[in-house]
């Protein structure tokens, strides 16, 4: 034991002393961290969002580069050709090696969340789970940087393979690229990535419901941890001059590759949707669905559950711990309905019957077929002017949006005041929008699409005119469109988000929005959402200011 402590000793002096690895443990997680913030600044959950992604960045610099380079650099000088004559086994000469290298990452990934605490971040919801997590996925990535150190001759060999390893991880395996920002084929590859685990599993316990719901993500990191630390055990050498390509025991390296495999074909097998855009803590939302959270770039799934029609539309909400922290300093959000509800008898005259159809003389929409159509368990209204209330109350639930109060589609309670400059330019849209030339084209669906594109910009890229342009873009709907056939338009954009053309979006320059590229699916998805909530409010089913 007090040979292992003084090997352990030993290594973190090396480690220490090494630049290299030093910039590959603290400096590149810290760049990663900064280049976030600035992406992401106007969110008002500053970095939440993204810290598993960060946590990750950090574990797989530390583990895939920093280790190698260690080991290699250190049998390159014959440091542990010296080792071997050491009186100490083998096994406990590489495990004081792995217990360094864990208390570097655990460091390292104490810095970071200390930076992203100071620039305001809130504290992580399950702090205990975080840290189990996190020694997963290092033991997981450990496994790894061993068989990379294994398979390198020299530094500059560990440095070429773990760029083949972790460029793709960043891009295709869930780390740094949102998964809905991936083609199918590319989010069927990340299942068998341990990046996307990691991600998964960390940000559960950042924001999400915790360990509890990521069983599967920590089974997988320890198959390939244990995959890697074998292949890499069986792979050892002491020497420099034992090159891989001349050594005996190569064939272990396909147990790393395996488990990986394994780790995929079991992904599959459970029936991970290939185009899965949330994290885990968003798949547990199932049960319940208060604890789940939405990526920015979570598509609106908008039609009920064949098998579980009070479900609906399957509109995921926000964790509690993301709610708490978006809404901090915000002011109580009102409970009156903007559009009180009509009374028994009213409402009872509305069921019995459909809405009011449309003038004989207005025409059926002309939008196109939608790239995406939306396969109903029961007949669909052939257009928006068929839509009755039975289809809405049997189509579209509205206790799963996400919060007014949150990051996805925020809208401003009626007494919030916002700051001078946005106030300035909320006015400058209120003036406008009534002349706006694409709130007039004269098919009354595209037209209200275009307006609901006008809350959905912002909201994508994040401005902070995004909680109040909601309110401006409903106040001018109900003044342009009657309300029995804003409803039922509100339900065909909502079931139809695909439809119709995004032109408006650039278009936007009139409002003084900047002409900076927008991710149109998700500015499509975001004016479905926001659809969802006019209708609420229109039907008395939500009240202003809360969803």
């Amino acid at each position: 034991m007090h040979a292992a402590l003084q090997q352990l000793r030993i290594s973190l002096m090396l480690h220490y002393r090494n630049k290299m690895a030093l910039i590959y443990s603290y400096l590149f997680p810290l760049v990663f961290l900064l280049a976030f913030y600035v992406l992401y600044r106007h969110e008002r959950v500053i970095l939440a969002r993204h810290m598993g992604e960060l946590l990750t960045v950090s574990v797989l610099g530390g583990a895939c580069f920093g280790l190698p380079t260690t080991m290699v650099s250190e049998r390159e000088r014959g440091v542990w050709r010296r080792y071997r004559l050491a009186p100490i086994s083998t096994g406990a000469l590489v495990l004081s090696v792995i217990a360094a290298r864990y208390f570097i990452l655990m460091t390292a990934g104490l810095l970071q969340l200390a930076v992203a605490l100071a620039v305001g971040m809130p504290l992580p919801q399950h702090p205990f789970d975080l840290w189990i997590v996190f020694t997963f996925v290092s033991f997981a990535f450990i496994g790894l940087g061993l068989v990379m150190a294994m398979m390198a001759d020299n530094v500059p060999a560990v440095q070429a393979l773990g760029q083949c390893i972790f460029l793709p991880m960043l891009i295709i395996g869930g780390v740094a690229v949102p998964l809905a920002s991936l083609p199918d084929w590319a989010q069927h590859v990340s299942q068998f990535f341990p990046g996307r685990y990691a991600v998964q599993a960390l940000q559960a316990c950042i924001l999400g419901p915790g360990l509890g719901h990521v069983g599967f993500e920590l089974l997988a990191l320890v198959i390939i941890g244990a995959g890697g630390s074998l292949a890499g055990a069986k792979m050892f050498s002491w020497d420099a001059q034992q090159r891989f390509a001349r050594r005996s025991g190569k064939a272990w390296m396909s147990v790393a590759l395996i488990s990986w495999v394994i780790v995929g074909a079991l992904a599959e097998y459970r029936g991970h949707p290939a185009g899965a855009t949330q994290p885990a803590v968003d798949r547990a939302s199932s049960t319940p669905p208060s604890t789940s959270t939405v990526s920015p770039s979570t598509p609106l799934p908008p039609v009920a559950s064949v098998t579980d029609r009070p479900r609906g539309p399957q509109i995921v909400t926000l964790s509690e711990a993301e709610k708490k922290a978006a809404s901090r300093g915000a002011s109580e959000r009102s409970t009156t309905p903007a559009h009180p509800a009509a009374g028994p008898k009213e409402k009872e005259k509305e069921k019995e019957k459909p809405l009011a159809e449309k003038a004989p003389s207005e025409k059926p929409s002309p939008e196109k077929a939608p790239t995406n159509p939306v396969t109903l368990p029961h007949p669909a209204p052939p257009s928006w002017q068929a839509v009755t209330l039975a289809d809405i109350d049997r189509d579209l639930v509205f206790d799963r949006l996400p919060s007014d109060s949150g990051i996805v589609t925020p809208i401003a309670p009626d007494e919030e005041e916002p700051d001078p400059d946005t106030a300035e330019h909320l006015r400058y849209i209120q003036q406008m929008l009534p002349s706006w030339q694409p709130g007039k084209v004269a098919d009354p669906v595209q037209r209200v699409r275009n307006m609901l594109y006008v809350a959905g910009v912002p909201d994508v890229q994040q401005l902070p005119i995004e909680r109040f342009a909601a309110q401006a873009v409903f106040y001018q709907l109900q003044q342009d469109i009657p309300k029995d056939q804003l409803i039922k338009i509100l339900y065909w954009i909502a079931l139809h988000p695909t439809e119709g053309d995004d032109k408006a979006v650039g278009e936007l320059w009139a409002l003084k929005f900047s002409n900076d590229p927008v991710d149109l699916e998700q500015t499509r998805e975001r004016a479905a959402i926001y659809a969802v909530k006019l209708l609420g409010r229109l039907l008395g089913k939500l009240p202003h200011g809360a969803s």
